[in-house]
C-alpha cells in the first residue's frame, strides 16, 4: 500500500514538474517571439522613417536644382551685377525650381579654364568675354572687328535682335549655348605723349595690345607698332617708356591707374567686344523646352541691369580721370579711322564677311 502511494505521489510530482517546465518554455518562447516582433517593428519603423526622410530629401532636391555660374570679375563689377540679376530672374521665373549661385572673382578659374569646364559640364554657366571665346567658336570673332558699328545704339539693337540671336546660335556643336550679350564698353587708345585725334598721330608709337592676330592687325593698320604684353606689365611699360600707349575701356583705364602715366585718352573706342553669358550644353540638354525659354528670357532681361551698372561705372571712371588731369579727346568724324583699318577687313573679310554684312545693315 505504501509502495503504491509512494508511486502515485512520485507520478503526480513528475507531472507537475513537467507542466511547469512546458509552461516556462512556452512563456520564454512567447516572450522571445514578442521581443523579436517588436524589434522587427522598430527596425521596420526605423527603416520606414529613414525612407520617408530620404523620400522627402529626394523630393526637395528634385524641386530645387542649383547651378553654378563663373565670373572672373569682383563682386561689385557690372558683369557680376548682371550675373546676379540673371540668377534672380531664373529663380523667379521657374518658381524656385532652379537656382544659380554666382562665383565671382575668378573662384572657378580664369576665362579660358572656365570655358573648357563649361564644355565638360563641370561648370554650368559663365560670363566670359567674346575674345577668348573666339578660339572655341571662330565666328564670334567678328565682334572684335574695328569700327564694326556706326553707334552704340546700332550695336545693341543688332546684338539684342535677330542677328545677335543668330550669332549666338553659332555655339551649336561647341558643347556651349550662347544666351545673351553684356556690355564691356569700348576699347580706346591712350598714350603717354600727346593728344591723338587722327591715325597719323599714332604713327611710330609702340602700342600694347592683347596677343591676338586681329588686335595686332588693327594697330599696325593705324600706323603704330603693335606690342603684345602681359596686362600686369602695362603700367611699368608705360612708366619706363617700353611702350608709348595701350588700349582699354574707361573703367579699366581708371581702376589699374594707367591714367597716372598715360594721361591722353581718345574717344570713341575702336572696338567694343561684348561679354557673353554662356551655358553648358550638358546642362542645357537636361532642361525642358519650356525651361530653356525661361532661362533665355532671364538672360536677356538681365542685360538691362548689367548695362546700367556699366554706364554708371564708366561715368564714375571718366569723372575721376578728368579730375586727376587726364585729357579726353573726342573725335566726331571717324571716316579717316575707318579708311585706315580697311586692310583689316580685307584680311579677315572671307572669314567674317557674311556677319559683317548682317551686323552693319
Amino acid at each position: 500500500m505504501n509502495k503504491k502511494l509512494l508511486f502515485l505521489v512520485s507520478m503526480l510530482l513528475g507531472l507537475v514538474l513537467l507542466l511547469a517546465a512546458c509552461g516556462g518554455d512556452s512563456s520564454e518562447e512567447s516572450a522571445r517571439d514578442t521581443n523579436e516582433d517588436q524589434g522587427t517593428e522598430d527596425q521596420d519603423g526605423g527603416e520606414n522613417e529613414g525612407s520617408t526622410d530620404g523620400g522627402e530629401e529626394t523630393e526637395e532636391s528634385a524641386e530645387t536644382v542649383t547651378f553654378r555660374l563663373a565670373d572672373n570679375q569682383p563682386e561689385d563689377y557690372p558683369t557680376v551685377v548682371g550675373d546676379k540679376e540673371f540668377a534672380r530672374l531664373v529663380e523667379e521665373k521657374t518658381d524656385g525650381r532652379y537656382k544659380i549661385e554666382v562665383y565671382a572673382g575668378g573662384q572657378l578659374g580664369d576665362e579660358v579654364s572656365v570655358i573648357e569646364q563649361i564644355q565638360l559640364g563641370s561648370i554650368d554657366f559663365a560670363r566670359v568675354n567674346a575674345s577668348p571665346l573666339t578660339q572655341f567658336n571662330d565666328q564670334i570673332g567678328v565682334l572684335s572687328l574695328p569700327y564694326l558699328f556706326e553707334s552704340e545704339e546700332q550695336k545693341w539693337e543688332k546684338l539684342n535682335g535677330d542677328v545677335g540671336r543668330e550669332l549666338l546660335d553659332t555655339f551649336d556643336g561647341s558643347n556651349m549655348v550662347g544666351l545673351a550679350y553684356y556690355d564691356s564698353g569700348e576699347r580706346a587708345f591712350y598714350n603717354t605723349q600727346y593728344t591723338v585725334t587722327s591715325p597719323s598721330d599714332l604713327e611710330g608709337m609702340k602700342i600694347r595690345v592683347q596677343q591676338s592676330d586681329l588686335a595686332i592687325a588693327v594697330v599696325e593698320a593705324l600706323g603704330a607698332s603693335a606690342t603684345p604684353m602681359a596686362y600686369e606689365e602695362v603700367y611699368s611699360g608705360l612708366q619706363t617708356g617700353v611702350i608709348d600707349g595701350a588700349e582699354n575701356n574707361f573703367p579699366s583705364y581708371y581702376t589699374v591707374n594707367h591714367y597716372e602715366v598715360a594721361p591722353y585718352y581718345t574717344l570713341p573706342g575702336y572696338t567694343g567686344t561684348p561679354e557673353i553669358v554662356i551655358g553648358s550644353q550638358q546642362v542645357w540638354d537636361q532642361l525642358s523646352d519650356e525651361d530653356k525659354e525661361l532661362f533665355r528670357e532671364a538672360a536677356m532681361e538681365s542685360v538691362e541691369a548689367q548695362r546700367e551698372a556699366w554706364a554708371e561705372l564708366t561715368e564714375e571712371a571718366r569723372t575721376a580721370v578728368e579730375e586727376a588731369g587726364s585729357e579726353i579727346a573726342e573725335v566726331d568724324d571717324l571716316s579717316e579711322w575707318r579708311d585706315a583699318v580697311q586692310p583689316v577687313y580685307d584680311e579677315f573679310g572671307e572669314q567674317y564677311g557674311e556677319w559683317v554684312n548682317k551686323l552693319s545693315e
